[in-house]
């Protein structure tokens, strides 16, 4: 299967040309994630689907597989066609699609409320592929209401292979849904609890202190906090800290 930059734009339709005031504002939210970007590893960058490129691209390595800010900047989409294996380019297309019709049929005064996060595997300068994580939220919507600029922000994946596709609900109760693969639809992800014991293990388990540790500061055996955390994995279908963390993150826990 041949994958065009195209392709990625035919679900897009952009009439309302922004103007230079407009681009100046973007300014402002550029400013605002070059400060942001010193302050974390994570990549951040700016899609423009009026100009079908990017407008931003932070200094921060992670996303840049050895190439410079600028250089991924003027690349625009034709990085991801050099940067991300044809297999992990398909998934790509389909989450675009299905992503972009799930905006298309919001109202547009919720079309900023929403981000959605996803795997997929990059290329580096020594051959290796690194699985990463891809958060997208709209940014600013053109003068009819699509989205025009969104917002991005690599990380390392907490999973171990490509996909977890979540779109979340930026409020309070973190209204989250999933995308299968396998059936191609939306499903509403079931709430997760933790009850006030397991949420201070994660928390501590965040901080870095061991199982041991843990026990100590609880006054439970290294025996009861082995069992908790196992609950825990269970609860937000995490095999690793790491996935915990995401998953606690996204649900709203912590």
């Amino acid at each position: 299967m041949n994958i065009s930059i195209q392709d990625f734009f035919k679900p897009i339709h952009l009439d309302a040309a922004p103007s230079a005031e407009d681009y100046r504002h973007i300014q402002s939210y550029v400013r605002l994630a070059d400060a942001f970007s010193q302050l974390t590893y994570q990549t951040i960058y700016f899609i423009d689907y009026y100009k079908r490129g990017f407008h931003y691209v932070s200094e921060n390595p992670l996303f840049l597989c050895g190439k410079t800010a600028k250089q991924v900047l003027a690349a625009g989409y034709q990085f991801y066609m050099e940067n991300v294996p044809e297999k992990d380019l398909q998934l790509l297309l389909e989450i675009n699609d299905a992503g972009n019709k799930f905006f298309s049929k919001l109202p547009i005064a919720e079309k900023l409320d929403y981000s959605i996060s996803y795997d997929f595997r990059l290329k580096q300068p020594n051959g290796h592929l690194i699985l990463i994580n891809h958060k997208l939220t709209p940014l600013a919507l053109d003068k009819d209401g699509k989205i025009w600029i969104a917002l991005c922000v690599v990380s390392l994946a907490s999973h171990d292979k490509p996909g977890s596709i979540v779109m979340v609900k930026n409020s309070a109760q973190k209204k989250a849904l999933e995308y299968r693969l396998t059936t191609k639809k939306w499903t509403e992800r079931k709430d997760v609890k933790l009850n006030g014991q397991e949420k201070e293990i994660l928390i501590l388990s965040v901080q870095g202190f061991t199982v041991k540790e843990i026990a100590d500061r609880l006054f439970l055996s290294a025996d009861t906090i082995k069992f908790h955390k196992k609950n825990i994995f269970k609860k937000l279908n995490a095999t690793n800290i790491s996935a915990a963390i995401f998953a606690a993150v996204n649900y709203g826990i912590i």
